[in-house]
């Protein structure tokens, strides 16, 4: 059983929706797109996503440096978007890329 409901195999009585088993499905709307509704994840479901320790995103929200987050009251959420988007920030071509070296500590070592 997957911890993230919106991710599904294709079915067979799914003929209009064109996924592939691990793609997100989205949810069926009447009149309003996807982007009016923006899937959420908890902070196990992100670190899933992420292929990260939920602990490494915990740490991330007090330290600062990890993916935008939302409180619904003590809850914590993260929106798919978010999650995806702070991931292609970190897309780097070779460890030599100036982005890459700024934003490691081991950058530094390269200078000297």
């Amino acid at each position: 059983m997957s911890l993230l409901p919106h991710y599904a195999a294709p079915s067979s009585t799914n003929h209009d929706r064109q996924t592939l088993p691990g793609q997100p499905v989205a949810p069926r709307s009447h009149g309003a797109s996807a982007h009016d509704h923006p899937t959420y994840l908890n902070n196990a479901e992100a670190a899933v996503f992420l292929r990260l320790s939920p602990r490494t995103l915990e740490k991330q929200r007090v330290i600062g440096g990890g993916p935008r987050f939302r409180k619904f009251g003590r809850r914590v959420m993260y929106a798919l978007t978010d999650l995806q988007a702070w991931a292609d920030a970190r897309s780097f071509d070779t460890t030599f890329d100036p982005e890459y070296l700024q934003h490691h500590c081991g950058g530094a070592r390269h200078e000297r």
